[in-house]
């Protein structure tokens, strides 16, 4: 492990600029570059684009290979786009300039049953670059997929998972709002869910990996989207919900061996949500009920899984990962043992 792990930043959206800080926050991590394809970024200094208040003397260019030409990198925090063609490219790119990769593309946490080929073919060049790329986040990534995988460890049978996210969306960052549909009366609601822009993405990918975690052959899945319609006036610093307009989305993962149901996963974002909480329910021996009061910010707790990742992808055998397949992610304060050392 290098006494400084060098980081790139590519992609500094919303999400990129917060993640700026939560890097800097750790002596061990050094950022090195950042990039963004906005030609509006390009040669401004990446404190003042991610609001710190201050200079770190690194320029912001619009080519993302372009911070890799001054050294080596250990690596790159990709935060661009949430579906995995879109994706796909970056990544190649990132692994052709033969560095490790972190993710937020929320189709990258688990696409070996819904995307094979492309899963496969990441893989091949990730191994062939000796680097290790991994796709992962608060949700999919932790919530609703690997926190119930690593509850069951003390079941001795598991019959069905349940997990339940419920957000108020309004502290969360303004295309987390409009990804939801905050604001939008119900025909926009319904186009914009037909057309796929309106979602949440990675309720697939979540039940794959717990299907797969847990032994179950999911026969088929299902993702039903609508929305949560606003009784009252509610207002976010963006976006103001008037009545009967669109507060944000319910949708519901669910996950078959069979004609049983196993996989049940209700995800619930709007502003002004009143019930909030995130809960894992386990039906086995024993019985689990999981849950944390409020539940847990989903811009702050992706950053950090982002950034606690960053020794552990460093250190993993190359290829694809997932979640599933690395050693469990924890906050780091000292230079953490490199995977398999002697405690």
């Amino acid at each position: 492990m290098p006494d400084k792990m060098r980081v790139v930043q590519i992609g500094l959206g919303a999400l990129g600029r917060m993640l700026t800080s939560y890097l800097l926050d750790r002596p061990q991590i050094e950022i090195v570059g950042a990039a963004d394809l906005d030609p509006s970024l390009a040669g401004r200094d990446l404190g003042e684009v991610s609001g710190l208040g201050r200079k770190l003397g690194l320029a912001v260019c619009d080519d993302l290979r372009k911070p890799f030409a001054d050294g080596p990198v250990d690596v790159a925090v990709l935060t661009t786009v949430s579906h995995l063609p879109a994706a796909n490219p970056q990544i190649e790119a990132l692994i052709a300039c033969s560095t490790n990769v972190i993710s937020s593309c929320e189709e990258l946490s688990y696409p070996r049953l819904t995307a094979p080929e492309t899963s496969a073919e990441i893989d091949r060049l990730a191994r062939d670059a000796g680097v290790s790329v991994l796709g992962t986040g608060v949700n999919p990534g932790f919530l609703m997929d690997i926190l119930p995988t690593a509850l069951t460890a003390v079941c001795r049978e598991v019959r069905k998972i349940t997990v339940l996210r419920c957000q108020d969306a309004r502290p969360r960052r303004l295309p987390f709002q409009q990804k939801i549909g905050a604001g939008l009366n119900l025909q926009q609601f319904e186009k914009k869910k037909a057309d796929g822009s309106l979602r949440h993405v990675g309720l697939t990918e979540s039940m794959h990996l717990i299907g797969s975690r847990l032994g179950w052959k999911l026969d088929h899945t299902e993702d039903i989207i609508e929305p949560v319609i606003a009784e009252r006036e509610v207002s976010s610093d963006y976006i103001t919900v008037k009545p009967g307009q669109a507060a944000g989305v319910y949708q519901l993962g669910l996950g078959y061996a069979g004609d049983e149901e196993k996989i049940r996963l209700e995800f619930r974002a709007s502003l002004g949500e009143p019930d909030r909480q995130d809960t894992v329910i386990v039906e086995g021996v024993p019985d689990l009920k999981f849950t944390v009061p409020g539940g847990i910010n989903g811009d702050v707790a992706t950053c950090s899984i982002l950034t606690n990742a960053v020794p552990t992808v460093i250190a993993a055998p190359p290829g694809l990962r997932t979640m599933a397949d690395i050693p469990p992610l924890s906050w780091f304060s000292a230079r953490p043992l490199p995977t398999g050392a002697p405690c």
